[in-house]
């Protein structure tokens, strides 16, 4: 009997030691369980893996996605931050699989998301500005125009940018801010309403045939302003032709050239530029310019669609010594766009 105990005794022991073995390995994961097929956790979840590098692939490539087939490149760049939902995804079919492969290789597609957009994430305001600007693209089809005269004067604005003017809505919009705002332009579909004195406007040709943009020269009370008005045209996706973008190319060109031929040293850009900073195509602006957003933001700042903003299409950038102290979104109105706000400081 004393025998036999004696061998239990050490069976158990060695069978505690073999149980605690198939544990090991590196971070305890070499035998993380076996499938019913007898595959280890090095071995499982290869699919899984997979994706999580072609994630990687598009996040750290997305400039070498080419734009010649229905224009990928810049539709991915448009919603690139979205790529990163991905990782999420990923996780919970590689928790289960058990799989230490795909647990390893989302790290690559994390890191890269981290990298590219982790700055955005908190928040970079601070300090005070010396006034605040708005930009909105109102839309034609507004359903609360009154709402939205409510919200632009409740912003505390001192210089209020609109594109998408429609016929009809114009005069109301005229009417409803000439309290807050003494001076104001329109051309075309976009207009400019101030606290601060307006001149020297002339239109911009964005070779689309008709207004869409104009410079004006706003004398703030710290100095001159060149302020550019702008809706660049509008992208389609098509299923003959993909992501349609070339006139808003075309149009991105044109602005860039006034902008970088502009004589005033200080110069805003307020507009719905149909594009993010992410975006190729936008590069003869985005290049010469700083985002408000990604210099004082908190967060992406999406702004369309306003019922759920997945891109900011809607821009407020500078050059020439404006320093963004704040940006922001204001509050939804009756528009399919979010109004976006910055506060800035004039530096001599």
């Amino acid at each position: 009997m004393a025998q036999a105990d004696s061998t239990e005794r050490t069976t158990a022991r060695g069978g505690a030691g073999a149980a605690a073995g198939r544990t090991g390995g590196f971070l305890g994961l070499r035998h993380w369980g076996r499938d019913a097929r007898g595959s280890g956790t090095w071995r499982r979840g290869l699919l899984i893996a997979l994706l999580a590098l072609l994630t990687g692939v598009l996040l750290g490539c997305h400039a070498q996605v080419p734009n010649s087939v229905g224009n990928l490149g810049s539709l991915l760049e448009t919603f690139l931050p979205w790529v990163g939902l991905a990782v999420p995804v990923l996780l919970v079919p590689a928790l289960l699989r058990r799989s230490a492969t795909a647990l390893l290789a989302l790290l690559v597609p994390a890191v890269l998301w981290v990298n590219l957009f982790g700055g955005l994430v908190s928040d970079k305001s601070g300090g005070q500005g010396d006034w605040t600007v708005v930009s909105h693209n109102v839309e034609a089809g507004n359903t609360d125009v009154p709402g939205t005269i409510r919200g632009l004067v409740a912003s505390g604005a001192q210089i209020v940018a609109l594109q998408e003017l429609a016929g009809n809505q114009l005069r109301t919009y005229e009417t409803g801010l000439a309290g807050a705002y003494p001076y104001h332009t329109v051309e075309g579909t976009v207009g400019l309403w101030s606290k601060y004195p307006i001149g020297d406007v002339s239109p911009v040709d964005l070779k689309i045939g008709w207004t869409r943009a104009f410079r004006a020269h706003v004398t703030t009370p710290q100095g001159p302003l060149a302020v550019y008005v702008a809706h660049l045209p509008s992208v389609r996706l098509k299923a003959e032709s993909g992501f349609t973008v070339h006139q808003r190319d075309v149009s991105a060109q044109a602005l860039g050239d006034a902008i970088e031929a502009e004589p005033v040293k200080k110069v805003l850009l307020l507009g719905d530029l149909n594009g993010t900073m992410n975006d190729r195509s936008l590069a003869p602006v985005t290049s010469q310019m700083r985002s408000a957003q990604g210099a004082a933001g908190d967060g992406f700042g999406f702004s369309w669609p306003a019922a759920f903003p997945m891109a900011r299409i809607d821009q407020i950038m500078s050059k020439g010594g404006l320093k963004p102290v704040d940006s922001r979104t204001l509050p939804r109105d009756g528009s399919d766009h979010l109004a976006v706000a910055a506060t800035y400081r004039y530096s001599s």
